[in-house]
C-alpha cells in the first residue's frame, strides 16, 4: 500500500507488557484520565466532571493550556457563528477579563476581538479558572507518558489499564477506566496500539484532488511547525532578544542577498515582503501575535525537518524543537544586531522585542512549538475532503445525523517541504482550500481496537482533511464531547465505539455545543436544542441553494455568517415544508397541527417539546 500506518512504536516496544516497572507509584485512581493540558484536553476533562466523573489530566510539560498559552493567541476560525459549547464560554471569559480590568469601551476588550485574541497570560488565567471550578479535575504537571498496561484482546478489542508516566519524582502508575488523548501528538493513541497515519496520502486513496504530492502520490511529509512569538513595539514592555546558545551568525548570512536585491523589503510585514507576519494579528495591550507568512520568500515554518517529529523518541523531538527554536530566534537577533544587514532593515527589525510581562520564566520566548500536524488515527470515520464538500444542490455540505461538532474554517496547509535552501526556496505543498461550514462526525475521535480510549486532538482524518480540523476551537468542541462520551460509556458499561450518540448530542445541546452550523440560532437561545436535534435529521438541508456567495470578509481571515445557513425561525411554514419536516419526524412523534405552526419557529418547538415527552 501506499500510505503508512504505524502501530503504536513511540517510545518503547515495551508498551503492551502488562507488567509495571519496578519502583512505579500508584496515584489515586480516577474515572477519567486526560492525556494533554490543551484546550481540548481541558473541555474534555471540564464537560467529564460536569457529568460528575473524577478526572486526572495529565500534561508534560509545565504549562497548561498548550499553544493557546504558548503563543497561539491570535485564534483562528471564520465566523463567530461558529463559536459554541466550551470555547465560546473561553472566549467570554477572555472578554470579561479585559472588561473588569480596563472597561467595557477599552481598547484592551476591543482587540481581544471577542476574547478570541487573548494575551497568553489571559487565556492562561482564564483556563485556570474552568479548571479551578470543578474540583473533580486533578492536574498533574510535568508528567510525560513512557507506556501503557493493555488488557488481552476480546472479539478484537482491548482496554488500557492504566498509563505510566516519568516524572522528576521519578516513575508513576495512573489508572483509569476511561482514557483520552489530547496530545498533540497522539502519543497515548499510539502507546495503546492503534494504527496511525503520518504524512499525506495520495489522490487516489480518499479521492481529494489537492491529496498527495506534486504527482499526486503519498508521502511522509506533515505540515511545517514554527513558534508563534508574542512580540510589542511598547519601549516600556519590549525586551531586546538575545543570542540562542550557540549562535553562529554564519548561519544566517545567506539572507543578505534577499534584502540586496530588493525580493525583502522589510522584516516584519502583513505582506509576503516580510518574514514575520505582524500588524494583522494585534493583541491587547499592543503586543502582537507573530507567525510564519505563507508564500514568502524566507519562512519562520520549517517542513524540511519535520517529518521525524510525530514518532520521534524523546532525543529526536528535542533535536527538533532545538532547532526551531534556534532558527526563529537566531534569525530575529542577527537581523537586529548583525552590521552586515542594511541599517534600515536593521531599524525594522529592532522596532520589536519580547514582552517583559509574558513567559517571564523563560526570558519572554514561548516553551513549546507549534505542531501543525503529527499523527493522526485512523478510525471509525476518517474525515477527508469529502465531509466538506456540498450536499447535491445545497448551501450546506452532506448532512452527518451522527455529528458531535463543527467546523466553520477552509482547508488549509502551511507547507509539507521545501525546495532549496531556507534563504533561495519556496515551500511546497500549500493550499487554501474554501469550503462551506462542516460537521464532524462521532466516529473520527474514536479508534478502532482500543474500547476506553477517545482521540480528539490527533483524530481520525486525512493529511487535507486534518488541515480543516486543526485549529484550537474546533479540537476544543471534540475535546467537549470526548469527555461527555467517556460518561455515557462509564455510565452505561459500554465501550466507546458502542455510545449511544443521539444521548452524547442531547448532552452537548444542553451544553452549549452546536452539532449543525445555524447561524441564527446560537447558545444561549431556548431554541438552540430544538433546532439542533431538528437539523440532525436533516430539516435544515435543502432551505437554500448551493452556490451561496462568499461571506463579507470582516478582516483578516474572519467572516461574517456564512450565507444559506439560517434557520429563519419567523419565516412562515409553507405546506410544502411542512409536509416534508412531517416526514422527518421520529417514529410515535405527532405532527404538529397546522393551526398551531404558522412559522419553521412553531413547528420546531412544538416537534421538539412532544419528543421531549415521550
Amino acid at each position: 500500500m501506499c500510505f503508512r500506518y504505524r502501530f503504536g512504536l513511540f517510545l518503547v516496544f515495551s508498551a503492551l507488557t502488562l507488567a509495571p516497572p519496578a519502583g512505579a507509584r500508584d496515584a489515586a485512581p480516577a474515572e477519567v484520565l486526560v492525556y494533554g493540558a490543551t484546550p481540548a484536553g481541558i473541555a474534555a476533562s471540564v464537560s467529564a466532571a460536569k457529568a460528575g466523573r473524577s478526572v486526572l489530566l495529565v500534561e508534560p510539560t509545565a504549562r497548561i493550556g498548550g499553544l493557546m498559552t504558548n503563543g497561539l493567541s491570535y485564534s483562528d476560525f471564520r465566523s463567530f457563528e461558529s463559536l459554541t459549547g466550551f470555547f465560546l464560554d473561553f472566549s467570554r471569559r477572555v472578554e470579561a477579563d479585559y472588561r473588569a480590568r480596563y472597561g467595557a469601551d477599552s481598547a484592551q476588550v476591543k482587540d481581544s476581538f471577542r476574547g478570541t485574541h487573548g494575551e497568553p497570560s489571559v487565556n492562561l488565567r482564564a483556563f485556570q479558572q474552568m479548571l479551578a471550578e470543578h474540583p473533580r479535575v486533578r492536574v498533574l504537571s510535568g508528567h510525560t507518558l513512557a507506556r501503557v498496561e493493555l488488557s488481552d484482546f476480546v472479539l478484537g478489542r482491548r482496554r488500557i489499564v492504566a498509563a505510566h508516566f516519568a516524572t522528576a519524582d521519578g516513575p508513576q502508575r495512573l489508572a483509569a477506566a476511561q482514557f483520552v488523548d489530547t496530545s498533540y501528538e497522539g502519543d497515548l493513541m499510539a502507546a495503546a496500539g492503534e494504527s496511525y497515519h503520518i504524512g499525506r496520502e495520495s489522490r487516489a486513496q480518499y479521492g481529494e484532488p489537492l491529496a498527495g504530492n506534486a504527482q499526486g502520490e503519498s508521502d511522509g511529509q506533515v505540515q511545517g511547525y514554527n513558534l508563534r512569538l508574542i512580540m510589542t513595539e511598547r519601549d516600556d514592555n519590549k525586551l531586546m532578544p538575545v543570542a540562542p546558545e550557540d549562535y553562529r551568525r554564519e548561519d544566517f548570512t545567506d539572507i543578505l542577498p534577499l534584502f540586496a536585491s530588493g525580493r525583502l523589503t522589510k522584516v516584519f510585514s502583513s505582506n509576503h515582503d516580510g518574514i514575520y507576519r505582524a500588524h494583522l494579528m494585534r493583541l491587547p495591550n499592543e503586543k502582537w501575535d507573530v507567525n510564519d507568512t505563507p508564500r514568502a520568500p524566507v519562512r519562520l515554518s520549517l517542513p524540511d525537518i519535520n517529518d521525524a517529529y510525530p514518532d520521534g523518541d524523546a532525543p529526536t523531538r528535542a533535536r527538533i524543537v532545538r532547532e526551531h527554536f534556534y532558527q526563529n530566534l537566531g534569525l530575529i537577533y542577527f537581523l537586529q544586531n548583525d552590521a552586515a544587514v542594511p541599517a534600515a532593515i536593521r531599524a525594522d527589525a529592532r522596532r520589536y522585542g519580547w514582552c517583559r510581562d509574558e513567559f517571564t520564566e523563560t526570558g519572554g520566548v514561548a516553551t513549546q512549538i507549534y505542531i501543525r500536524e503529527a499523527r493522526r488515527l485512523v478510525g471509525q470515520h476518517v474525515f477527508t475532503g469529502n465531509d466538506t464538500k456540498n450536499a447535491p444542490h445545497d448551501a450546506r455540505t452532506g448532512l452527518r445525523p451522527d455529528a458531535i461538532a463543527i467546523g466553520d474554517y477552509v482547508h488549509n496547509c502551511h507547507g509539507t517541504g521545501r525546495t532549496g535552501t531556507r534563504y533561495d526556496g519556496t515551500h511546497e505543498g500549500e493550499f487554501y482550500h474554501n469550503v462551506p461550514p462542516y460537521q464532524i462526525a462521532y466516529g473520527t475521535i474514536v479508534p478502532q481496537k482500543t474500547e476506553n480510549l477517545l482521540v480528539p486532538v490527533a483524530c481520525s482524518a486525512s493529511h487535507f482533511g486534518f488541515s480543516a480540523l486543526r485549529l484550537e476551537a474546533i479540537w476544543s468542541a471534540l475535546g467537549q464531547a470526548a469527555g461527555h462520551a467517556a460518561h455515557l460509556a462509564l455510565e452505561r458499561a459500554t465501550p466507546v465505539q458502542k455510545v449511544d450518540v443521539p444521548a452524547l448530542q442531547r448532552r452537548l445541546h444542553a451544553d452549549g455545543s452546536a452539532t449543525l452550523y445555524v447561524s441564527d440560532v446560537p447558545p444561549g437561545s431556548e431554541d438552540f436544542a430544538a433546532v439542533q436535534w431538528f437539523g440532525l435529521r436533516g430539516a435544515l438541508h435543502g432551505l437554500a441553494p448551493a452556490g451561496q456567495p462568499q461571506p463579507r470578509s470582516i478582516g483578516s481571515q474572519y467572516t461574517e455568517a456564512f450565507p444559506g445557513h439560517a434557520a429563519d425561525l419567523a419565516a412562515p411554514l409553507t405546506p410544502e415544508l411542512r409536509a416534508r419536516w412531517t416526514a422527518l419526524l421520529p417514529a410515535g412523534t405527532p405532527s404538529p397541527a397546522a393551526a398551531a405552526t404558522a412559522t419553521r419557529g412553531d413547528f420546531i418547538r412544538i416537534a421538539h417539546a412532544a419528543l421531549s415527552r415521550q
